[in-house]
C-alpha cells in the first residue's frame, strides 16, 4: 500500500509539471514582446553642462505623452514599446521612447508621422492665448537609416515664473526600430549638438 502510495503521489505530480508545460507553452509562444531594444544609459546624457541626471529603470508601454504628442499617436502602441524618463535636480528633463514594428514600412511611417507631429506644434502652441512658438530645423544626424533633430522655443507672456521653454526632439531609426528622444528645459539655450549626440548614441544602441 505504501509503495502504490508513492507511485500514485509521483504520478500526480509528474501529471501535474506535464499540465504545467503544456500551459504555459502556448503562453509563452503567444507572447507578442520581442526582446526589448538597447536604450539610452544615464550616463549617455553628457552635455557638458556638469549637471547630473537621474532616471528609473526602462518601462513597458508608451508612457505619458508629452509636449506636442499629447494627441498623438491616437492609439499608442500597446506592444513592442518601451520608455524612460530622465530628470536633473535643476531644470531640464527626457525621455526617450522605442517602438518595434512587425515591418519596416510600418516603422518609416511612424517616423514621418513623428516629425510631421513636431514640425506642426509651434501652430498649435501659437493657437493657444498669450503663447508665442518658434520651430527649429536642427537638421539630420547620419547614423543608420537616419535621424533627425527639430526643436521649439515657446514664450508664455502671462507667465508669472518660468515663461521660456525650449524643447528639442530626436527623431531616429534602424530598420523596423523607432527611437523618440526629447529634451526640454525652461532655462538657458538648447543643447543642440550636445543632444545630437545623444540622438546618435540612441540610434547606435538600438542593435
Amino acid at each position: 500500500m505504501g509503495v502504490r502510495t508513492r507511485m500514485r503521489g509521483s504520478a500526480v505530480v509528474a501529471g501535474a509539471a506535464l499540465l504545467a508545460v503544456v500551459a504555459s507553452g502556448p503562453a509563452m509562444a503567444a507572447d507578442p514582446w520581442r526582446p526589448r531594444p538597447g536604450t539610452l544609459y544615464i550616463s549617455d546624457l553628457r552635455l557638458g553642462d556638469g549637471i547630473g541626471w537621474s532616471a528609473p529603470p526602462v518601462q513597458r508601454q508608451w508612457g505619458a505623452s508629452y509636449d506636442c504628442l499629447a494627441d498623438w499617436p491616437v492609439e499608442p502602441p500597446e506592444v513592442n514599446v518601451w520608455h524612460r524618463e530622465f530628470s536633473t535636480a535643476e531644470t531640464a528633463s527626457a525621455e526617450q521612447k522605442v517602438v518595434v514594428f512587425a515591418t519596416e514600412a510600418e516603422a518609416i511611417a511612424f517616423a514621418d508621422a513623428a516629425r510631421q507631429n513636431y514640425a506642426d506644434c509651434p501652430r498649435r502652441q501659437n493657437q493657444r492665448p498669450g503663447i508665442t512658438a518658434t520651430a527649429y530645423d536642427h537638421g539630420v544626424v547620419d547614423v543608420e537609416e537616419g535621424a533627425t533633430l527639430q526643436g521649439m522655443y515657446t514664450f508664455d507672456s502671462r507667465a508669472q515664473e518660468r515663461p521660456d521653454f525650449n524643447y528639442l526632439w530626436g527623431v531616429g531609426r534602424d530598420g523596423d526600430t523607432v527611437t523618440l528622444v526629447r529634451w526640454s528645459s525652461y532655462w538657458g539655450a538648447p543643447p543642440v549638438q550636445a543632444w545630437k549626440n545623444v540622438l546618435r548614441t540612441a540610434v547606435n544602441k538600438l542593435y
